[in-house]
């Protein structure tokens, strides 16, 4: 329980100058939303290389998905390593889980096997004219 402290000091005369409380009540947690491949799949669908307009699902850039409870570990790769937008997009991927209800996500970036356009969805490489 949060407690909200207000000091009043520049109400009129006529009303009670002093110190009100209020109550805030956390959250109730018990309505938990289960986490599935499908449901984070399609956050993840929702994140968008910032240099491509594709998802980094239609990019084949997610390796690997583990879900327990409501923590998801998350394995994916970037186009090149010297990607500057790799904190970005590992950082909207995580807020896209955490929308879902993920209380704890861990992204690893990792390079092994190297990403390549094979990678890409059809509808991926249809959209940036890779054959």
């Amino acid at each position: 329980m949060k407690k909200l402290i207000k000091i009043n000091t520049s109400t009129p005369a006529s009303e009670n100058k002093g110190v009100t409380f209020k109550k805030f009540d956390k959250k109730d947690k018990t309505e938990t939303v289960e986490l599935t491949e499908e449901r984070v799949k399609a956050a993840l669908s929702e994140v968008y290389d910032p240099e491509l307009p594709v998802s980094i699902v239609d990019l084949g850039l997610i390796y690997d998905t583990k879900i327990s409870g409501n923590n998801v570990n998350l394995k994916m790769t970037l186009t090149t390593p010297g990607c500057s937008m790799g904190s970005m997009i590992a950082g909207q991927a995580e807020m896209a889980l955490k929308e879902i209800g993920a209380d704890n996500v861990l992204i690893e970036v990792i390079w092994d096997p190297p990403w390549n356009p094979d990678m890409m969805s059809d509808a991926a490489k249809e959209k940036l004219g890779v054959g």
